[in-house]
């Protein structure tokens, strides 16, 4: 069997296991009906045609929505559609296939399964599917998010925990077992069911959106244990958005979500002959309000996260524990027109409760920890990966420091650095990690394509940042405490 027919025998069997390669959500569908609500839900809803949208000439819609889709794995990558389906003949590698608001993307490959077409896409630019068309809503309300989960990601190395080996050097006052850390508590935090997901050795339950969208995390494995919940506060809030394509070029763009939005963290760490790493990842969810078609085109605002955790740990042993929150801010959002963008934050910082006097622990050398968390809000097509819209990100980065015990005779050092920022545009991001893995699977399938489909890259569209907020904090002012980490 050549590489060519292993590459496709792993895509079916992918595909045909519900609970494999990437848990995949199954639907027989029924030829006989058009698209269920159900299937609305659990595919996103189709495009209908409508004479005010100019599609892309190299766009394909597949008839019949949800109707037509078998089954897609969780990750959004490869979607099993119906071979009969109305222009399903048509999809190639390099068209854009456009099968329900959920289902947008670059082909990559195509392979038939009796019935049915296994379909691989990559992400694509909405400007990439829309030629001309104008969109906006106004009071589109954030409660209750449809959360779709999307297991563990495929480019995720996946490492057992093992337990930590203690040896002698262990004070004695610390010896034996990793402390028991409490769990941080949040609420609305959802625990147990399909919420949970899971990435590089984390556990991660996402929350959305009545009072804010956050994330409660955990690790332990091989002698560090990390327990924490990070949160973009929320009151009520809601969106306007404004999206005007002319030639395929955004002509003019606006999002705005309100709501009164802070800031909050709470975490506690240990280490206890455990190593340090550095772990950046999407949380394995979308947090969806569907919006429905405007011009025919079906859109959604979808919540979407990611994190990246990086201990400094200056010793064997030690733990660190700490919480804070701030008010930010009133409203968030941004302009374009004429090529120029503008942020719209009404900026109100003010500490609620202070980060740097909650810092404890028992640190036996210098203990160190950065939790950046990003909140990306999005108004456009596709799903988890190939999100592409309007979008409005807002980053934390909180780094804290906990001075040596050893040392706490000279000086009891405590430093707290936090950075605010924010991207908005009219595109789409993917994180480096997920592109290095689609385009060593472009590079297999390159020797058996007639058609050459260029590396995938990690952002598409139109971009611009902004500093929110940025400050540092070191006690006492002393020489010997130098600065918190960033």
């Amino acid at each position: 069997m050549n590489r060519r027919r292993v590459l496709a025998a792993l895509l079916v069997g992918c595909l045909l296991a519900a609970a494999g390669c990437g848990n995949a959500t199954t639907s027989a569908g029924d030829a006989t009906k058009g698209p269920s609500a159900d299937d609305d839900l659990r595919y996103g809803a189709a495009p209908t045609p409508d004479d005010s949208v100019k599609l892309q000439p190299d766009v394909v819609v597949v008839g019949g929505g949800g109707r037509s889709i078998r089954s897609v794995t969780a990750d959004g990558l490869s979607w099993r559609i119906d071979k009969n389906a109305a222009h399903a003949d048509d999809l190639a590698p390099g068209k854009v296939m456009f099968i329900t608001e959920r289902g947008v993307g670059r082909v990559l490959d195509i392979a038939t399964a009796g019935d049915d077409l296994l379909v691989t896409i990559g992400p694509v630019d909405i400007t990439e599917v829309i030629r001309d068309g104008t969109f906006e809503r106004a009071n589109v309300p954030l409660g209750e998010a449809v959360v779709y989960p999307a297991g563990e990601p495929f480019w995720a190395d996946e490492k057992p925990a093992t337990p930590g080996s203690y040896g002698r050097s262990v004070p004695r006052g610390l010896r034996g077992p990793l402390p028991t850390l409490d769990q941080p508590t949040q609420p609305g935090v959802q625990r147990g069911g399909d919420t949970a997901t899971h990435a590089l050795g984390y556990t991660v339950y996402p929350t959305c959106c009545t009072n804010g969208a956050g994330a409660h995390f955990s690790y332990d494995d091989g002698g560090v244990r990390l327990v924490g919940t990070v949160t973009l506060t929320t009151r009520r809030p809601d969106a306007r958005f404004h999206l005007a394509i002319g030639a395929g070029k955004v002509n003019r763009a606006e999002l705005t979500i309100s709501g009164g939005f802070g800031i909050k963290a709470e975490f506690q760490a240990g280490i206890q002959d455990g190593k340090n790493h550095k772990k950046t990842f999407p949380i394995a969810a979308d947090l969806s309000f569907p919006i429905g078609a405007i011009a025919g085109i079906p859109l959604s605002f979808t919540v979407s996260q990611t994190l990246s955790v990086t201990t400094a740990f200056g010793a064997k042993v030690g733990t660190i524990k700490g919480a804070g929150e701030f008010s930010l801010a009133g409203s968030l959002g941004f302009g374009y027109a004429d090529g120029t963008f503008g942020p719209h934050v009404t900026t109100d910082f003010q500490r609620k409760s202070s980060l740097l006097n909650s810092l404890s622990g028992v640190p036996v050398g210098v203990m160190g920890l950065v939790i950046e968390h990003g909140v990306r809000f999005t108004v456009g097509i596709s799903a988890f990966l190939f999100k592409a819209g309007v979008y409005f990100e807002l980053t934390t980065k909180y780094g804290v420091t906990l001075g040596s015990a050893l040392g706490a005779a000279l000086a009891e050092c405590r430093g707290t650095a936090i950075g605010v920022h924010a991207a908005f545009g009219v595109g789409y991001s993917i994180l480096d990690p997920v592109v290095k893995v689609i385009n060593s699977f472009l590079s297999l399938l390159k020797p058996f394509k007639v058609i050459n489909i260029p590396p995938i890259k990690n952002s598409g569209g139109i971009q611009s940042t902004s500093e929110i907020y940025s400050n540092e904090e070191v006690i006492p002012k002393a020489s010997i405490c130098g600065q918190a980490p960033t």
